[in-house]
């Protein structure tokens, strides 16, 4: 369980770091771009402590699988971008793909 609360910290850090990253206006913004560099040495170093508690393959799939829907419905919800059909249709195939490797790797 352990492991997991170290992936849950990173995947918030991505999110957290991705979505400054947008704000930093090409690190011009000294604030924006404190946060997102900080988010994202907070992102990487929890995903090193997941991996001695959660093989590679599984936290990699979560983490980035996580990331990238949640992100989705960031940039959806607070910077206002567009889905599309062919964006929720590969949301769906990564979260598909996600559930089978979690599922077969037990």
């Amino acid at each position: 369980m352990k492991g997991y609360f170290y992936l849950a910290l990173a995947i918030i850090g991505e999110i957290i770091g991705t979505n400054f990253l947008k704000a930093t206006n090409n690190f011009h913004a000294l604030i924006p771009s404190l946060i997102c560099v900080g988010s994202y040495c907070i992102c990487f170093y929890s995903l090193a402590l997941a991996l001695n508690f959660i093989p590679l393959n599984i936290a990699y799939a979560l983490w980035g699988a996580v990331g990238i829907i949640l992100i989705t419905a960031t940039s959806y919800f607070i910077w206002k971008e567009p889905l599309n059909l062919p964006t929720l249709i590969g949301l769906i195939l990564i979260i598909i793909g996600t559930v089978l490797v979690e599922y077969y790797h037990s």
